[in-house]
């Protein structure tokens, strides 16, 4: 039993500094030997952003295709700068612009979405009752 707890906790003292390496390498300008890695950053930036976008509009609030629309845009619009400027990779090594826009977006968009809603419903459902 007592090597069974220490194999755990050498493997999640492992994990540990292996996500503190890929997160400093992500608020850095870094090299990027692997492409996965650099996607998966790519990916779970992408969740956040919309995340804080989701309450952001639910807060402010706004609704209808301008909400979708300004998602879309600031969302893809973040990433690009991400990855083109701050990061600086060559676009075609990971298959053109459009595979690192699309890197994500949809789920991105479903957290969106559901953070939205509930804000926009939780922080104004009295105007919603009064229509």
């Amino acid at each position: 039993m007592s090597t069974k707890t220490s194999t755990i906790e050498r493997n999640s003292s492992a994990r540990a500094r292996e996500v503190k390496s890929v997160l400093s390498k992500a608020l850095t300008k870094s090299e990027w030997s692997d492409k996965d890695e650099f996607l998966d950053v790519v990916y779970w930036a992408r969740q956040v952003v919309g995340i804080l976008i989701g309450v952001a509009w639910g807060i402010v609030p706004l609704k209808g295709f301008i909400a979708l629309f300004l998602f879309v845009a600031i969302n893809c619009g973040i990433v690009y700068l991400y990855c083109i400027n701050f990061q600086g990779v060559d676009e075609e090594a990971y298959g053109g612009v459009w595979e690192l826009m699309k890197e994500g977006f949809m789920t991105s968009f479903a957290c969106f979405l559901v953070t939205w809603i509930i804000f926009y419903t939780g922080l104004h459902f009295d105007s919603l009752v009064r229509e």
